[in-house]
């Protein structure tokens, strides 16, 4: 599927934000990441457009294909407010940084369409995955406590505790999901472990600065979880056609 142009998926009924203000970043004093707020707007502070894009299409760095190096150098802050009619409007999402739903997506897939002329097409190829499996042991798995905390799975990233993976009220689709992007190919959740847990698990090695891959693979297995080569079919957003967005 191609886009060619903002006026062209309004026409067909896609939703899309009312007014989207669009600047390059020369500081992230208001944060770095894209954030959502009550009523349905969506602020990207000193944000790569290769970011937008992930967060528009909901996928992974490693699945965008053809994308110029300023995509992930150049900064921008953008901001979209959805019309007071869409289901978006109505939202009051649990936390700044929880995921955009359907809507905001679609809304922010039309808007880099329009602002930045982005064009693309979709591709399927069999590539290298992860497949994340029980490993017999011991599952270190809490469950939580409090239904209403915020979701949140991640790498630790060393300091006074230590490398290794912590969750909060986390799904095993949502650790898959989070530690994809480090590993660089997808992470596929076949545990069959149904709810949500709270879980923190320390690399146990002494190495000052430890391959953060080797720091997945072993603290996965600190959870009674084991990551596990494999190969499956992997969709690719191939970009056509980019470009710098104009002035305001």
């Amino acid at each position: 599927m191609s886009c060619a142009g903002y006026a062209a998926a309004q026409s067909a009924g896609t939703p899309a934000f009312e007014v989207v203000p669009v600047k390059p970043a020369t500081d992230a004093r208001n944060g770095i990441g894209v954030f959502r707020f009550a009523g349905g707007r969506v602020e990207a502070s000193y944000c790569p457009l290769d970011d937008l894009i992930q967060k528009a299409f909901d996928i992974q760095p490693f699945q965008i294909s053809g994308a110029p190096r300023w995509t992930r150098e150049e900064r921008f802050d953008l901001v979209g407010k959805p019309p007071a009619s869409s289901p978006s409007a109505k939202s009051i999402p649990s936390s700044l940084k929880a995921p955009l739903d359907a809507e905001q997506r679609q809304m922010l897939q039309a808007a880099l369409v329009d602002r930045f002329h982005l064009q693309y097409h979709w591709e399927t190829k069999e590539g290298q995955v992860y497949l994340l499996v029980k490993s017999g042991k011991p599952l270190n798995l809490q469950p939580t406590k409090n239904k209403d905390d915020y979701p949140w799975a991640g790498v630790g990233a060393g300091g006074s505790d230590g490398y290794g993976v912590d969750g909060i009220n986390a799904t095993m689709a949502l650790l898959a999901e989070r530690i994809s992007p480090t590993l660089g190919r997808p992470v596929i959740d076949l545990t069959a472990i149904e709810g949500s847990f709270s879980f923190h698990f320390r690399y146990p090695g002494d190495e000052p600065s430890p391959d953060i891959g080797s720091v997945i693979l072993t603290s996965v297995q600190g959870l009674g979880l084991k990551l596990e080569p494999g190969h499956a079919p992997v969709k690719i957003l191939v970009l056509d056609g980019v470009e710098r967005p104009s002035a305001n």
